[in-house]
């Protein structure tokens, strides 16, 4: 590798061979990250750091005056050999020249306002530690190369790009059709699980290495030194440090590693009340709810592929658009909302879509079925069609919809969102309400009316057995259903002797 002769007299770009035009960074690439985040984008996505961002080996982190939340994220760094525009998937990592340590530092406390900019909060000079050593890219496999962190000694990060969600050459090659790629450009790809915070006196170190690769070339540790800054930020002039719990628990990794209570536990359905539940009929539930002034909470025109089985599950909602060229070519494809809803699901969820009861195309069909179940699903609720129903209905998950339909679905919709408020079959659903079906139908429960409601409706179906029961002997039904005063003694005088 040569160097540019005044990329030599400069220390910050002294393991580069250029100072870099650009300087590209990726927001979130690791699946252990995104799971630490409770998020997976669909596609990556990217912000910009000025070069004189970059420090070099063995120099210090200034952490701001009147700054709480300084964060490290070690991470691989790739530098380009030769210039890249338009370059295909296979060709992309050519253009890859070295690849070396970098640690993308940042402070939360500036994060609030730059709404995913990162420009004050990872902008600042030094905040970009990279080297000390390249590796030729060459000889190692993009998709076999680790990167390690450690905290005084302490290693606190030890991922492999075989965890990244987007290959590195997907990158590179997608950066290269929105921009040229030159010669020296540096591309930050991503941090794993484990960044935290660090505070004046630490000693942070990363290194990126290719452990099954010929002689196991390695970048050598990055060694960083965090000081305390006396730099004063001027009020006049914009945005000032500000934290709040939000930044502390993703600055640090998680609230517990903040020091923070524990968040208010969802709504979960524990096994009782999953019991009674499911031993509860839909119209008990719905007579119960009416009562308390809730009338539209049954989920209208669906029907069930099972009419034996009760469906009983907390609700994950997905909600499709009116179908449109341009939207669906845009959130159609790839990882599209449809597809991570399937994936994303948990054990005891029921997966309810909003497809504005438009049956002319299916919302899913066996293969996504059959993803739920392997998820442990509880079960699913479309207002529009069933493609392949058939083969759905073999899969033996509960599942209501409003008909077959042998469309895929790009004919009539476009996948949007998950996880948000929709509209089901005429009723409003919210992630987490409680969704009970049998053959008659589908309701929905607030959560926190839920365990009054199954007590009272299991109570009314016992009184209403009774009541059957008196009607078999031949009792007429006058006064009898409903009871009035003279039954309803008659009732409490056999419960207490029952």
């Amino acid at each position: 590798m040569t160097h540019d002769t005044d990329t030599a007299a400069d220390p910050r770009f002294a393991a580069l061979p250029t100072r870099p035009g650009k300087v590209i960074a990726v927001h979130l690439s690791y699946a252990s990250r995104a799971d630490q985040r409770g998020r997976r984008p669909a596609q990556p996505s990217y912000f910009l750091k000025p070069s004189s961002t970059l420090a070099p080996t063995d120099g210090v982190l200034v952490r701001p005056a009147g700054t709480e939340l300084l964060a490290f994220e070690g991470e691989i760094a790739l530098v380009i050999g030769t210039p890249a525009h338009r370059v295909t998937l296979a060709d992309a990592w050519a253009h890859v020249g070295w690849v070396t340590a970098s640690n993308d530092v940042g402070v939360y406390d500036l994060r609030a306002v730059d709404k995913g900019s990162n420009v004050r909060s990872k902008g600042r000079d030094g905040f970009t530690p990279i080297g000390p050593g390249l590796i030729d890219a060459r000889t190692v496999d993009p998709a076999a190369l680790r990167v390690r962190t450690w905290v005084d000694g302490v290693l606190a990060q030890d991922d492999t790009t075989a965890d990244l969600i987007f290959p590195l050459a997907q990158i590179v090659a997608d950066l290269a059709q929105h921009m040229t790629l030159e010669r020296g450009d540096v591309i930050l790809t991503g941090t794993p699980a484990g960044s935290s915070v660090v505070r004046p006196g630490s000693v942070v170190e990363v290194e990126v290495d290719a452990p099954d690769a010929a002689g196991s070339p390695t970048s050598g540790r990055l060694r960083s030194r965090v000081v305390e800054g006396d730099d004063v930020f001027d009020e006049t002039l914009g945005s000032l440090p500000a934290v709040d719990d939000t930044q502390r628990a993703e600055a640090w990794g998680s609230r517990e590693e903040a020091g923070l209570p524990p968040l208010p536990r969802p709504f979960a359905l524990d096994d009782d009340l999953r019991a009674k539940l499911a031993l509860t009929p839909v119209a008990g539930l719905s007579a119960q709810l009416r009562k308390r002034g809730l009338n539209n909470v049954t989920i209208d025109g669906v029907r069930p592929l099972h009419p034996d089985q009760k469906l009983v599950g907390l609700a994950k909602t997905l909600r499709f658009l009116p179908h449109r060229e341009d939207l669906f070519a845009s959130h159609g494809g790839g990882y599209n909302a449809q597809k991570r809803a399937f994936d994303d699901v948990r054990p005891g969820e029921v997966i309810v879509i909003e497809a504005r009861g438009e049956s002319g195309s299916g919302t899913l069909g066996d293969i996504l079925a059959l993803r739920a179940q392997a998820r442990g699903a509880a079960g699913v609720v479309t207002d529009g069609g069933v493609r392949d129903a058939d083969a759905v209905t073999a899969v033996g998950i509960p599942v209501y919809t409003v008909g077959a339909h042998p469309a895929v679905l790009g004919r009539r919709h476009v996948p949007w969102d998950v996880d948000v408020t929709i509209a089901c079959g005429g009723t409003v659903v919210q992630p987490g309400d409680v969704i009970v079906g049998d053959a008659d139908g589908v309701i929905v429960i607030p959560p926190a009316l839920v365990a009054e409601v199954v007590e009272a409706a299991l109570a009314q179906e016992e009184e209403d057995a009774w009541v059957a029961d008196r009607v078999r002997e031949g009792h007429p039904v006058d006064g009898l259903f409903p009871p009035n005063e003279e039954w309803k003694a008659r009732y409490r005088a056999w419960r207490e002797t029952n």
